[in-house]
């Protein structure tokens, strides 16, 4: 440790609410004193499940109409525009909406999230999936390809309720040897969503000369995951619980006490509050770490995104009529992600070695990128390599970053630091989708990827300049200190 002084990890629960410097020593004081209470409960796992049913739903529907992109235009060609860049450029908005809705909506969901709870939370999420989806059967007709979009925005929507939820999941129900792994399971359910998005449709639906044929799958295919998100809301209705009734750590019981004793002292109005919750983005914006954090995260998650969006044409354009493979390479970049983000899980609550795992890992997502560059005119079997070499690593990287955040930001809720993560990817997302669109079709698909492993080159350096304080750690490390100080007296 430096020779700097630093406010100890307690008083920095002051960060979660405006509020007096006693009552923060208040809530620090009664989490060190022996009567409190932390347990973890067996229905955490019931939580998790329920919410990586949504998450996985929610993910399926962000991809799933673009790795198809090929059928989608023919089949709505009526209701696209004329000009081939700008009617493919339409259907990339079916993946890039997603992207916008989260822009325009997290700052209220973000505040929904940390002021009313995971429940309401995942209720309005699944409720709009519910009805995004039962549109997406109705606009089964080429002529109602703006019917589509509005019913893809609303999916969009849903998945903003989604994003945050993994860290702060993890943190409510999950104890702190666990917590880095729950926060990897809500993630893989998200990226498992996505594999299954990339699997399914290109073999639902595949290329008939027919349309009438290509029009009955795609019915087929949104009935089946209407019903889906059916299920999964009525499951949520009857069984998710926002929070168990004891906090499962030390470090969580100090934000669950701060937050009641405001309660109790305050007035609560939703001016109030939603000021709160602003001067807590604020905070969070000046930190320079985080914004470090924040920007490189953006970009590599951005550059995963834009991947995702454009795969099928990219694929196609060197391997013609292998649809069904394009659908199986981008599977075989979200599955090694799979397995990264577990490793990641494992290795961070083993290790607590959060910056250089997250330099590591970009460093490698670089290389990978590049290898895939320079391989995409190869036989496929080597295309199969070197994506699955990416995708271990760019998308291995998603609960790396939330945790890191987490870390480096608390007492700051879970969710804020996550969203403004997920932000930034989202707008380097369509930011990078719209470039690697315009380069693939004004130049080359070889210089649009080029450019992407430039951006990583950058984010990779942007990491590396991250200067981490690790206070969930400190403020964990030193209730336990405290706490095993009274059993001593004892």
């Amino acid at each position: 440790m430096s020779g700097k002084q630093h406010t100890s990890p307690e008083e920095n629960v002051k960060l979660v609410h405006v509020g007096k410097l006693q009552d923060n020593k208040t809530s620090a004081n009664n989490a060190n004193s022996p009567e409190v209470e932390i347990q973890t409960y067996k229905r955490r796992w019931l939580m998790l499940l329920i919410f990586s049913l949504f998450s996985l739903g929610s993910a399926y529907q962000w991809i799933h109409l673009n790795i198809i992109a090929n059928v989608m235009l023919r089949y709505y060609n009526a209701s696209l525009p004329e000009d081939s860049f700008q009617r493919k450029t339409a259907v990339d908005w079916l993946s890039m909406i997603y992207f916008l809705s989260y822009v325009v909506a997290f700052l209220p969901v973000l505040w929904v999230l940390d002021s009313k709870g995971l429940r309401v939370n995942n209720l309005l999420g699944t409720g709009l999936n519910l009805v995004g989806t039962w549109l997406k059967v109705a606009a089964v007709n080429s002529d109602l390809f703006p019917l589509l979009l509005v019913a893809q925005t609303l999916c969009g929507l849903a998945e903003v309720f989604v994003l945050p939820v993994p860290p702060r999941l993890a943190a409510v129900w999950f104890g702190p040897r666990q917590v880095s792994t729950a926060c990897s399971f809500g993630v893989l359910a998200n990226e498992f969503g996505v594999a299954v998005g990339f699997l399914l449709p290109p073999v639902l639906v595949p290329d008939s000369p027919s349309l009438d044929t290509v029009e009955s799958n795609l019915r087929y295919m949104m009935i089946g995951a209407a019903v889906y998100s059916t299920v999964v809301f009525i499951t949520m209705i009857f069984v998710f619980r926002a929070k168990p009734p004891k906090p499962p750590s030390r470090a969580q019981y100090l934000i669950e006490s701060r937050e009641r004793e405001w309660t109790d002292q305050s007035k609560v109005t939703f001016l109030r509050s939603l000021a709160l919750y602003r001067n807590s983005l604020s905070r969070l914006l000046k930190n320079f770490n985080f914004l470090l954090l924040m920007i490189s995260y953006g970009l590599n998650t951005g550059s995963f995104y834009a991947i995702s969006t454009l795969l099928n044409a990219m694929v196609l354009s060197y391997h013609p009529g292998e649809q069904a493979d394009a659908g199986r390479i981008g599977l075989t970049i979200v599955l090694a992600g799979v397995v990264a983000s577990l490793v990641a899980g494992f290795w961070l609550d083993k290790t607590r070695a959060f910056k250089s795992t997250s330099v590591g890992i970009y460093a490698l997502t670089f290389l990978g990128m590049v290898a895939f560059t320079f391989t995409l005119d190869q036989p496929l079997w080597v295309i199969y390599l070197t994506a699955g070499a990416l995708g271990f690593f760019m998308t291995g990287y998603l609960p790396v970053g939330y945790q890191f955040a987490a870390e480096i930001t608390y007492p700051e809720p879970e969710g804020s630091s996550s969203g403004l993560l997920t932000a930034s990817a989202m707008v380097f997302g369509m930011v990078m989708t719209l470039g690697m669109r315009a380069m693939m079709n004004q130049v080359s698909i070889m210089a649009a990827n080029i450019f992407v492993s430039a951006t990583l080159l950058v984010g990779m350096c942007m990491t590396a300049a991250v200067r981490p304080r690790y206070f969930r750690q400190e403020a964990e490390n030193s209730v336990r200190m405290r706490h095993a100080g009274f059993n001593g007296l004892n």
